[in-house]
This record gives C-alpha cells, structure tokens and sequence, in this order.
C-alpha cells in the first residue's frame, strides 16, 4: 500500500514538521511570509507553499 503525500497540510502538523509554536506559525501566516486557504472554518497550509518558504529561508541565511 502507498501512502499519497498530502497536498495541504493542518496547522499542528506544520507546527510539528517546523517545531513551532501555534502562535509564531500564525504570525507568519499574519505576515505573508508562509501562505494558507481556508476551507470552510479550517487553515490548510499547501506543501509548495510550504516549500517556498523554507527555500526562501535557506537562500535568506546563505
């Protein structure tokens, strides 16, 4: 059996695949930096999205 990767992930799971707090995550949400869509009353944080913000973090330290 294959697992699919998610196209969206929840908050806690970025939460936990960063290691952030739930309110530093939402403060980058607040701020632009990391993108989100909202389905209804729930926050998904698309991996691309994701990706690019790491990408742009990593090129930001280097």
């Amino acid at each position: 059996m294959t697992t699919a990767t998610p196209e969206a992930l929840t908050v806690p799971e970025v939460m936990a695949a960063l290691r952030l707090s739930r309110s530093k995550l939402y403060d980058l949400l607040r701020s632009g930096e990391l993108s989100s869509i909202k389905i209804g009353r729930s926050r998904r944080i698309p991996t691309d999205s994701l990706a690019t913000f790491l990408r742009n973090r990593i090129e930001g330290n280097a």
